[in-house]
């Protein structure tokens, strides 16, 4: 990664790194603090707060199903830069919008609000993975797409952080303000106009029909079938841990609303540094081939967490601080599980981002990339409903934890027979 560093000090990626850096800041702040303000400041029920953690998740997530496909034809027919400008723009309204609900405690209107930042998000995410081949050469690409993966979750770590911490009315302007200068950030992205000889296609505004007609399009190509699934699982992996966090450091672990931060945090850092890692490993060349083992890896370890979560010691007194929950015997092992677990899965995810943005026409791969989300969008709404189904059978939020294991071995299958096919 030492050498992709220098592209943070360059125009035709610097801001638009600043740009997507404050916009997973800023879903993670206002998530953050909406989620804990429920869980820890409204409900009192740990079904209800499961419940509503699963919920959350989903309606941020719906909007990439819906409007992926109708984002990734904007994004590769006009100019990208301009795109970016638009939908920042449009995110300083949103959460206004939010930052309301915060103030008022008010339930619907931060769920309208999220909604909204997902639909923002699903217009941006196209974007800034396909602007990435048209300001970067091909030796760059893998580099720069592992500084947007790291950056996000950094971005991912600093919003939770702030998310938890911040009181209630803070976090209703702070909102705003970081919408503001992202704003500002993008007007300094470089020009990303297609290409003169990319081929003319008619739009289509039909959610539905354009959805079908894109994913078509894109998985019937083996590669890319194989990376979208790969990327799919892991996701909806990813998911059921995120919606599991608050509840299980509240409901099984006794402890507070900063040690459910912590968690977030210390799964953002991890993740980050397998972004990194990853790039070091392969010297650049965009592979698969570390992809199966890391997955692996990951399952085990989520393994080892659904053992310590269902041996861990009944805590007789309040919720624990967080300063208490470190000091707290069982806790180191948790901790370095969580680590194992996002470590592993950013080695796993971020080369086969690389993959769909390298090996298709950069007149393509906004739509490649939208093609992807709306498969890992929908992977993850089923994996949030999944989820809620199980618990109010009664499944716990810990047993859930063995679903996540059994998932990536059949994700690290599927980047197997990627490796074979492509490497």
């Amino acid at each position: 990664m030492q050498t992709s560093m220098p592209l943070l000090r360059e125009k035709r990626f610097g801001p638009l790194f600043v740009t997507q850096f404050l916009n997973a800041f800023n879903d993670n702040f206002f998530r953050t603090a909406m989620v804990i303000l429920v869980i820890y400041g409204v409900y009192s029920d740990p079904a209800k707060e499961a419940s509503f953690s699963a919920l959350a998740q989903a309606l941020f997530i719906l909007p990439f199903f819906l409007f992926s496909a109708l984002a990734g034809q904007l994004a590769d027919s006009r100019d990208k830069a301009m795109m970016i400008r638009v939908i920042k723009t449009a995110e300083i309204v949103i959460m206004i919008a939010g930052g309301m609900g915060l103030a008022l405690q008010s339930i619907p209107l931060m769920l309208i609000a999220l909604f909204a930042m997902g639909v923002h998000s699903a217009f941006f995410g196209p974007i800034k993975y396909a602007i990435l081949p048209q300001h970067l050469k091909s030796d760059e690409v893998l580099g720069g797409t592992g500084l947007v993966e790291a950056g996000t979750y950094i971005a991912i770590l600093a919003g939770t952080i702030v998310g938890g911490l911040v009181p209630t009315m803070w976090a209703a302007g702070g909102i705003v303000l970081v919408a503001v200068i992202g704003r500002i950030s993008a007007g300094f992205v470089p020009q990303a106009v297609p290409a003169i000889d990319a081929p003319v296609f008619k739009m289509d505004y039909n959610l539905i029909s354009s959805s079908i007609r894109l994913v078509n399009a894109t998985m019937h190509i083996r590669r890319l079938f194989l990376a979208i699934i790969s990327i799919s699982f892991f996701w909806a992996i990813g998911t059921i841990l995120a919606i599991q966090f608050p509840p299980l450091v509240k409901n099984v672990l006794g402890a507070d609303e900063k040690v459910a931060t912590l968690f977030m945090a210390i799964f953002s850092i991890g993740i980050a540094i397998g972004s990194v890692a990853v790039n070091r490993l392969l010297k650049g060349e965009v592979s698969a081939r570390y992809s199966p083992a890391s997955v692996i890896v990951m399952g085990l370890f989520v393994l080892d967490l659904w053992w310590a979560v269902t041996h861990w010691p009944a805590n007789p007194g309040g919720l624990m601080t967080w300063r208490e929950f470190i000091g707290f015997s069982h806790a180191d092992r948790v901790l370095f599980d969580l680590l194992g677990i996002a470590i592993a899965g950013g080695m796993f995810v971020v080369p086969l981002y690389a993959f769909l943005t390298t090996t298709v026409s950069k007149t393509e791969t906004a739509r490649t990339v939208a093609a992807n989300n709306i498969v890992n969008s929908g992977g993850m709404v089923a994996a949030a409903i999944i989820l809620n189904i199980f618990i109010k059978w009664g499944v716990t939020v810990e047993d859930c934890l063995l679903l996540v294991a059994v998932s990536c071995l059949i994700s690290a299958w599927i980047a197997y027979r990627l490796h074979r096919a492509c490497d």
